[in-house]
């Protein structure tokens, strides 16, 4: 069966192909794998010498001590919600605090353990009462056994969310499914992958004090290497794709090391990052800052990457015979508007999350000085403009590696095709 194909395509080589055509796309994975293929090795190295050996960190160990042994979760259902006023007194005028506060008890049915079917009293703190409660909420509670004269207590932990993320997440999956059929679930799959990296490998290797640049960068290579082929086969496009990815990640972790290092970031700005400290002393906020904007880039990489690859080999396919710098500058052109889309998702992407801390900063009306070199928004800024760089020199690196490739296939192809032509002019056919 023949197949048309646009000349000069390196994906799948169809069998009507001729050998030598095959033989030079092969040696262009070839040029490539030279260079990833190490790489690969280091990561798998990487993963060997820093995979957690399984014992409980002592993070876990003082998290565990800090809770009533026999303490477990429950759902329950509200049942019923009281209004509280639990004002105290006044802290003076000019005070961010609120004259008067509202807490709330709340009547809860539980539905599983040893008391399910019980109905139970728990208090809501004001801070918590805010987000609202109302009958038929699910609720998750924290039972505490009973202890000496103490009896069992019921309290607050958190709103119950299994159903609504599970159908989102069905949802999700379905959708993207149903658009990008198989490759859609080449990719799901690859970000279940991703997520038992995180999960095995990275945030226990953080918590057991190894090096949190060097685990951003094993876990985040091990994930791509995955990702990126799973996602989009194996091809020269992919490949090419992938040294773009681990350079921009490593340019990520030089320009985050000394970014850090530099505007002092201590890490030490959120409440999480100070439980942390607290918890396992063995623990670098400042590196865990360091490893989450690696992580972060992730994402955003991928897409410009593949992107940019993709409009190499596309070109090349639609006019094999441009020279270069020509094939360079159109694909660029490409990568420019890429680039001015994903730097607004980029810095939007961190203005949401740094929101509420932007929130308490106009509340306070601080010069804009102080403000935008305080700890909690120079974070972000330090994640914006350390992933941006790493993300827009990440385009003409892809763009070089692949314009090189495909002009090394171009050439070796002219000459085959010049000594065949020659070989064929010789023996009169």
């Amino acid at each position: 069966m023949s197949h048309s194909h646009l000349p000069g395509s390196v994906d799948d080589v169809p069998v009507a192909l001729e050998p030598w055509i095959v033989a030079q796309r092969r040696r262009a994975v070839f040029l490539l794998a030279l260079v990833l293929v190490p790489i690969g090795l280091a990561t798998l190295v990487g993963l060997a010498v820093l995979w957690p050996d399984g014992e409980q960190s002592a993070a876990r160990q003082a998290a565990v001590e800090q809770v009533l042994p026999g303490s477990t979760f429950v759902d329950a259902t509200v049942l019923s919600v009281k209004a509280i006023d639990c004002s105290g007194p006044g802290l003076g005028s000019g005070s961010p605090v609120p004259a008067t506060l509202t807490c709330g008890t709340v009547l809860a049915q539980v539905e599983e353990g040893a008391d399910a079917g019980t109905a139970v009293l728990i208090d809501i703190p004001a801070e918590v009462f805010l987000a609202g409660f109302d009958p038929d909420d699910r609720l998750r509670l924290l039972r505490s056994p009973a202890f000496e004269d103490i009896p069992v207590r019921y309290s607050f932990a958190d709103f119950a969310r299994e159903r609504p993320l599970t159908v989102l997440a069905l949802a999700f999956a379905v959708v993207v499914v149903a658009v990008a059929r198989l490759r859609g679930a080449a990719a799901l799959i690859g970000l279940a992958f991703a997520f038992v990296i995180l999960v095995t490998f990275m945030l226990p290797g953080l918590l057991n004090g190894e090096p949190p640049v060097l685990i951003g960068l094993v876990g985040s290579a091990a994930i791509m290497f995955v990702v990126l082929y799973l996602a989009h086969g194996f091809s020269a496009r992919t490949t090419t794709a992938l040294a773009g990815t681990l350079f921009g990640l490593a340019l990520i972790a030089v320009l985050g090391s000394w970014a850090g290092s530099t505007a002092r970031l201590t890490g030490l700005s959120s409440e999480e990052n100070l439980t942390l400290t607290y918890l396992a002393g063995q623990i670098d906020p400042a590196g865990i800052v360091l490893c989450g904007i690696i992580i972060a880039g992730l994402g955003v990489l991928n897409d410009v990457t593949i992107t940019q690859a993709s409009a190499v080999w596309q070109l090349h396919e639609l006019a094999p015979g441009l020279p270069a710098r020509t094939l360079f500058a159109s694909a660029m052109r490409i990568g420019r508007d890429h680039i001015a889309s994903t730097v607004y998702t980029i810095v939007f992407a961190y203005a949401g999350a740094a929101l509420p801390a932007l929130l308490l900063l106009e509340i306070y009306q601080r010069p804009f000085g102080d403000t935008v070199t305080g700890e909690a928004i120079a974070e972000e800024i330090v994640r914006t403009m350390v992933g941006g760089i790493g993300l827009v020199l990440a385009v003409p690196v892809t763009t070089a590696v692949g314009v090189l490739l495909v002009k090394s296939v171009s050439r070796q192809d002219r000459k085959t095709t010049a000594s065949t032509s020659g070989l064929r002019a010789r023996s009169g056919t």
